[in-house]
C-alpha cells in the first residue's frame, strides 16, 4: 500500500476502538490475505467490465446516430480505461474496511470516509485520466497543458466521475456493513449453540448424577429382598429371586445408557420388580395396574421413572403393617398429557417407614431435566390415601 495513503487512513485507527462492552478488541481485525484480495479484484474487474460494456454500448449508439464512425471496441476500451481507477479504489476500500471495521460503524465515521476518499481519490482520478489522454495523444506532459486539459473537461464528465466515485464508496460501505452484520449473526448463533451445548452437557451430568444416586439405592433394596429370601431357608424361592434380580439389574444398567425408554419398557421393569417382591411378601403384595394400553405404552419417558414410586408406595404400605397391601397404579391420557397416578393407604396407625426420600426427589428431578415446565409431579393425601401424580407430554418413544 502507498505509505502516504496508509498514513492518512491510520488517522482513523482510533475509531476502531469498540464503543460497546463485549465488542471485539481493537486491533483484532487483520488485513485481508492475498487470496481474498485476488477474489475481490476479480469480482471488481468483472463488475466494472460489465458497466464498461453497457456504457460503451450507449456511447456507440450515440455516435452512430450522429454519424460518427467510432468503433465499439474503441468506446469499450475508453470506458474500461476510466474504470480501472474505480477498481483500485474498491479494492483499497475493501482492505481498509476489513482492517478497521469501525470506519463504517457509525454515520459520522461513514461521512468522514466519504469526505477523505473524495479529497484524496477524486483529484488523483482526474489527473490519471488527463495524463493518460495526453500520453495517448502523443503530447508531452507539461503543467500548463495539463491545466488546459483539466479546464476542457465537460461538466457532465465531472458529474459522471463524482457519481462513479461516490457509487464505489457507497457500495463498499454497504458491503462492509453487510459483512459485519453477517459476521455478528454468525458469532451470535455460534455463542447460542455453545451455550446450548454447555447447558445440555450440564443437564446430562445432572441426570447421570441422579442415576448414579438411584442405582445403588435400588440395588441395595433389591439385595435386601434377596437377603430376606435367603434367610427364609427356601432355596428354590431364593434362586428364583436371584434370577429376577439379574433381569432387574440388566435393565437398570442398560437403561442408564439411554436418555429415553417407552412406558411399556418401564412397566415391564415394574412388573419384574413386583415379581421379585412377590417372592418376599407373598399374597400380601397386591398391586393393580390400570390403563397401560398400547397407546400409553408407546409414550417416551426417562428411564427408571416409575419403579422408585412403586417402591416408595410399597415401603410405606407393606413395611408398615402386616396386612395385605392396596397399591394402585393408573395411567390415562388427559389434555394432551399422560397422567400417571400411584397411591397407597396411609398406615400411620402402624408406624412409618420414612426411608431416604430418594424416590420422589429423583422422579421430580428426572421430569424437570427431561421435559422442563411441560411435566409436573404432585403429591397429596386423598380419602386416607397418599397419592403421587405425574404429568408428562405425549412424546413418542424412538
Amino acid at each position: 500500500m502507498n505509505p502516504a495513503l496508509a498514513a492518512t487512513f491510520d488517522t482513523f485507527a482510533p475509531l476502531a476502538t469498540p464503543a460497546a462492552p463485549g465488542a471485539p478488541a481493537a486491533g483484532a481485525a487483520r488485513w485481508p490475505d492475498r487470496r481474498q484480495m485476488l477474489r475481490v479484484l476479480a469480482i471488481n474487474l468483472l463488475a466494472w467490465g460489465v458497466l464498461s460494456a453497457l456504457g460503451a454500448a450507449s456511447s456507440y449508439s450515440a455516435t452512430l446516430r450522429n454519424g460518427v464512425g467510432n468503433s465499439y471496441a474503441g468506446d469499450f476500451f475508453a470506458w474500461w480505461r476510466c474504470t480501472m481507477a474505480q477498481v483500485l479504489l474498491c479494492c483499497l476500500l475493501h482492505a481498509l474496511f476489513t482492517r478497521w471495521p469501525a470506519l463504517v460503524a457509525r454515520p459520522r465515521h461513514i461521512a468522514l470516509v466519504f469526505a477523505a476518499t473524495l479529497l484524496l481519490f477524486f483529484p488523483l482520478d482526474v489527473m490519471y485520466e488527463t495524463t493518460y489522454g495526453m500520453l495517448l495523444a502523443g503530447r508531452a506532459l507539461h503543467l500548463e497543458r495539463m491545466l488546459q486539459a483539466l479546464a476542457s473537461i465537460h461538466k457532465f464528465d465531472w458529474f459522471v466521475d463524482v457519481a462513479l466515485t461516490c457509487g464505489s464508496i457507497g457500495a463498499q460501505v454497504a458491503l462492509s456493513i453487510w459483512r459485519q452484520g453477517k459476521a455478528d449473526q454468525q458469532a451470535l448463533a455460534q455463542a447460542e449453540t455453545d451455550n446450548l451445548r454447555l447447558k445440555l452437557e450440564l443437564e446430562q451430568q445432572r441426570m447421570l448424577a441422579l442415576r448414579g444416586q438411584l442405582e445403588p439405592h435400588f440395588m441395595f433394596n433389591a439385595l435386601n429382598a434377596i437377603s430376606a429370601l435367603v434367610r427364609s431357608d427356601d432355596k428354590k424361592v431364593a434362586l428364583a429371586g436371584i434370577n429376577r434380580l439379574s433381569a432387574l439389574l440388566r435393565y437398570a444398567l442398560t437403561a442408564a445408557d439411554r436418555d429415553w425408554v417407552s412406558v411399556d419398557e418401564e412397566l415391564a421393569f415394574v412388573r419384574d420388580y413386583l415379581a421379585l417382591q412377590q417372592l418376599r411378601y407373598g399374597a400380601r403384595l397386591r398391586v393393580s395396574i390400570e390403563g397401560g394400553d398400547a397407546r400409553v405404552g408407546a409414550i417416551a419417558c426417562p428411564p427408571l421413572l416409575l419403579q422408585p414410586l412403586v417402591e416408595n408406595a410399597l415401603r410405606h404400605d407393606l413395611d408398615c403393617h402386616t396386612d395385605a397391601s392396596d397399591i394402585r397404579l393408573r395411567f390415562h391420557i388427559e389434555q394432551r398429557q399422560l397422567a400417571v397416578s400411584i397411591c397407597n393407604p396411609l398406615a400411620a396407625a402402624h408406624g412409618s417407614n420414612p426411608g431416604l426420600g430418594l424416590g420422589l426427589r429423583h422422579t421430580e428431578a428426572s421430569l424437570q431435566l427431561a421435559f422442563g415446565p411441560l411435566a409436573a409431579l404432585r403429591t397429596g393425601v386423598d380419602a386416607g390415601r397418599f397419592r403421587v401424580e405425574l404429568r408428562l407430554p405425549l412424546a413418542p418413544a424412538a
